[in-house]
């Protein structure tokens, strides 16, 4: 089937791009400028990730929609893949941003807006202290550093398949049992599997083999697995991962940047999970960079002692811009008034509708996928049933066929995340809006079988 589903892919992929050049002649000619003045052709190298053969250049985005600078209009289930996951130019969120923008955007002091923003953090994810960061690739390696320093161990471990952003500890995976650092790793001279242990999500065994040696100062871990194609936790799995991390002397941190997608006080209020540290990064500042973690008190108190142990001087944890004024405006306006009870009921019933929608699709015609969610997260899977490893989803991941489908979509007027069939639902996004993304999958489905 899937080498079936490769020559009709390779066959819609042509007459999609040559739709999109034909259709995008602004986004096309704003390309070749910027490939004279940016590195690849944009701003960040994942820009020209999408399956477009150029950039879409966008001009605006409201609530749950996205105008490009040929006018063309799409519902947006990507959302930047998750900073705009309330939807984009929130009212509460411009309004706080304009008003301290006006007032200054950063003094390498704290605000008033600041000891709120602490409070509303606490309350809602039951961590009782706090620290910023810029995004949470900043906030994951603070919390690496500091678990290190507590533990006096060298060991991170991590799930094969997980993404942490761009943390150097993380960037190592599985390939044929071994531990080996990601293929097309840029400019890294130290070997990360000398610091970092891998093992397989959902395998308790292996995890259970890997914190046996004592060495590993803590597991960092997302409650989903969400970038390698979305893997759910077997039942069990977060208490026994509890059990063992305690078991073994081992900091647990969960990184729910992704996940927030779940409920209001993440996956981690939502299953009573009890991590150590708790990351958060991405939407929690409706867009504006920003992020947070969160410790519990008995690891505070240990982070004072690892502290006046190791002396004064200068820690390396912490960026100029971290907790900066704005973005302690922003988030202020995001955990009051936007990441409500209300706003993630509607989302939750939004993505209920999308998994239906999706399901219908697939039992109609037959097809070797399935759709799995968490929370207002939704990943069409091109296997049935969907893969619990990532070694697994690996195996079933037919990129031509997601890179089709993808540009297939782009062509109807409808975003999803770029790197792998992952869909986003806002509070603002409404139900024709879902039912035209179900009916771009529908005709994708029967152009694969027709082609």
């Amino acid at each position: 089937m899937i080498a079936e589903l490769t020559r009709t892919a390779t066959d819609i992929l042509a007459d999609e791009r040559a739709r999109f050049v034909a259709e995008h002649p602004r986004s096309v000619a704003m390309a070749k400028a910027a490939a004279g003045v940016w590195r690849g052709g944009a701003p960040m190298h994942w820009m020209n990730d999408w399956a477009s053969p150029s950039p879409i250049f966008a001009a605006q985005g409201v609530g749950a929609q996205v105008t490009d600078v040929d006018g063309k209009l799409y519902d947006d289930f990507c959302l930047g893949d998750t900073p705009s996951m309330f939807g984009h130019a929130d009212a509460s969120v411009a309004a706080a941003v304009a008003d301290q923008i006006k007032r200054g955007a950063g003094f390498m002091l704290p605000t008033a807006s600041a000891v709120i923003v602490g409070k509303l953090l606490a309350e809602r994810f039951g961590l009782p202290l706090w620290q910023t960061a810029t995004t949470a690739s900043d906030a994951n390696r603070a919390a690496i550093r500091w678990v290190r320093a507590v533990t006096g161990r060298p060991v991170v471990l991590v799930f094969d398949g997980c993404y942490h952003g761009m943390v150097d500890d993380a960037f190592v995976v599985l390939k044929d049992g071994a531990s080996v650092m990601k293929p097309g790793l840029l400019g890294q001279v130290h070997d990360l599997t000398t610091t970092t242990r891998v093992v397989p999500f959902n395998d308790l065994a292996a995890l259970e083999a890997a914190l046996a040696p004592g060495d590993v100062a803590a597991v960092l871990a997302e409650p989903v697995m969400t970038n390698c194609g979305m893997i759910l936790p077997e039942p069990g799995f977060h208490d026994a991962l509890r059990a063992l991390t305690r078991d073994a002397g081992t900091l647990l941190v969960i990184d729910e940047t992704h996940t927030i997608s779940t409920g209001p006080g993440g996956y981690t209020r939502a299953f009573d999970l009890e991590p150590d540290v708790f990351v958060l990064g991405k939407a929690v500042a409706g867009g504006v960079p920003a992020a947070v973690w969160g410790v519990t008190a008995e690891l505070s108190a240990r982070m004072d002692a690892a502290q006046a142990r190791i002396g004064p001087g200068q820690s390396g944890i912490g960026t100029t811009l971290s907790g900066n004024a704005l973005a302690m405006a922003a988030m202020r306006a995001m955990l009051s008034e936007v990441m409500t009870e209300a706003a993630y009921a509607r989302m939750l019933a939004g993505a209920e509708r999308l998994v239906a929608g999706l399901k219908g699709v697939i039992a109609a015609r037959r097809l070797p996928w399935s759709v799995v969610h968490v929370g207002a997260r939704v990943e069409l899977v091109f296997a049935d049933p969907p893969p619990k490893t990532a070694a697994a989803m690996r195996k079933a991941l037919d990129h031509t066929a997601v890179e089709a489908l993808h540009l297939w979509l782009i062509n109807r007027g409808v975003l999803i995340a770029p790197f792998h069939n992952m869909m986003l639902v806002s509070p603002v996004t409404d139900d024709a809006a879902i039912d035209r993304l179900v009916a771009a999958v529908d005709g994708f489905a029967v152009a694969m079988g027709d082609a």
